[in-house]
């Protein structure tokens, strides 16, 4: 007689997707509050007397913590203390950095309110309101990196051998949905007038978000309760420090961590300042601007999980982040040598859409396949803490390049006079940035021939 398998929570479709619906959600929440500035960077300068530089420092250190080696701490808990603890932990800090950001940008702070003196007495070049926003966009960037390293480890857990790309691919459109969402939504609330409202909106957005998390956690307890294999319970083997040092002499991890942080620095903090450029090269107001941006975040939604499901049940993850990294130079090449023709703008955001699609629901679903399981939470760290130096140092990249190029047309900005960025340079750097992302992607694609990491292969186990 044949001895019948032990079905538990994560064998039913409806509760593992439920689960995928709770914390996408909560990174939905997290992305929308990532990019609510992103689009009001007219306002803010008008406003808050920001600049170019101080736009990109404030936009760069949402990853300062993470990459003075705090996520990879966050790695570390997450492989001891388990998925729960660590995400309650991160998406509460998340909101607690919201917090901190608001106050920055709020009239009351802006207006001599609690500390307003204090954060005046120190770095003049830069506006006390950077200097409060920055501290809490640190604060909740630490958060919202944790918290994603988490959802990636949770979906492993509910979907290993079954739809993983598909189930990580629908987690990325959801949670880019709460980016495009910013794009659209933020220039309304604020309607030209103040930052604030749109930020306390991302704020109850992501306490919500905490909500649907701590749901998730019940059903995570009931399946622990279930699981009798103890590789798939909580209680990983102890954390070793010779762990991090095997995963940098794997060929298929170190080049995916590359070519994540490569990949990742020409979209992440060019959309910081995607809208601004469609308003200074394509003439458009902030809401078309906004909603121009927009495309991306909307072409991943509908892209990730379809490109997911492909290599579900067909593989080709390799290839799939070459055509992504080739991708990658055209819409930047779009930008830096077209002219401003609208309808190129609208062409470069959904070609980049497209890329933005091929290359992550490729790229994560591949770790499990080169990383022990018990050491995913590490990995995944890892990973997330060497793009984080690309998103803290290219934002201030960007800045930089573009107030260089543009000399004296921020402070004719800030009196008010109609004046346009040239956003060439800023573009031919991520130009550049690409075609080495391009180099690695093929690298990985010859060591996966060469080691047999099957990143080619199908997830799905018949």
């Amino acid at each position: 007689m044949t001895e019948k398998i032990k079905q538990t929570l994560r064998d039913s479709k409806g509760a593992r997707w439920a689960v995928l619906t709770l914390v996408a959600f909560t990174m939905a929440t997290g992305y929308f509050f990532t990019d609510v500035l992103s689009p009001l960077e007219e306002l803010l300068i008008r406003t808050l007397k920001w600049d170019g530089d101080q736009y990109g420092f404030f936009a760069g250190q949402y990853s300062f913590l993470n990459i003075i080696g705090f996520i990879v701490l966050g790695g570390i808990i997450l492989d001891k203390l388990g998925i729960r603890f660590t995400g309650v932990f991160f998406v509460s800090l998340m909101v607690v950095g919201g917090v901190v950001k608001a106050y920055g940008v709020s009239e009351y702070f802006n207006n001599g309110g609690f500390g307003y003196e204090f954060f005046s007495s120190f770095l003049p070049k830069y506006e006390p309101s950077v200097k409060v926003a920055t501290i809490g966009f640190a604060i909740f960037g630490l958060g919202v990196e944790i918290a994603g390293v988490t959802v990636s480890r949770i979906i492993v857990k509910w979907f290993k051998g079954k739809e993983m790309a598909l189930a990580m691919g629908l987690e990325m459109a959801v949670a880019r949905l709460g980016m495009g969402a910013a794009f659209l939504l933020a220039p309304k609330i604020a309607q030209d007038v103040s930052a604030y409202k749109p930020v306390i909106f991302g704020v109850l957005l992501m306490v919500i978000g905490l909500l649907t998390f701590l749901i998730h956690c019940m059903m995570d307890v009931k399946l622990d309760k279930e699981v009798e294999d103890e590789n798939n319970s909580e209680e990983d083997e102890a954390f070793k420090l010779s762990d991090i040092g095997k995963l940098f002499t794997n060929h298929g991890f170190v080049f995916i961590a590359i070519l994540c942080v490569l990949f990742y620095s020409c979209v992440f903090p060019f959309m910081k300042f995607a809208a601004n450029l469609m308003s200074n090269k394509y003439g458009v107001d902030a809401e078309t601007a906004g909603f121009i941006a927009f495309i991306l975040p909307f072409g991943t939604i509908l892209l990730t999980p379809l490109f997911g499901s492909f290599i579900d049940n067909k593989g080709k993850g390799a290839t799939m982040m070459i055509l992504g990294s080739v991708l990658l130079i055209i819409v930047h090449s779009i930008f830096a040598f077209l002219p401003g023709n609208i309808v190129l703008a609208y062409t470069g955001m959904f070609i980049l859409g497209v890329g933005f699609s091929l290359v992550p629901s490729a790229m994560w679903p591949s770790v499990p396949k080169i990383v022990s399981e018990n050491r995913l939470g590490t990995a995944y760290s890892l990973i997330f803490w060497i793009q984080n130096l690309g998103l803290w140092a290219f934002p201030m990249l960007i800045g930089s390049v573009r107030e260089w190029s543009n000399p004296g047309v921020t402070a004719q900005k800030q009196q008010g006079i109609d004046v346009a960025y040239d956003y060439t340079n800023p573009m031919l750097m991520l130009v550049s940035v690409g075609i080495v992302a391009l180099i690695f992607a093929f690298l990985l694609k010859y060591y996966d021939k060469k080691k047999a990491y099957g990143l080619e292969l199908p997830n799905i186990q018949k």
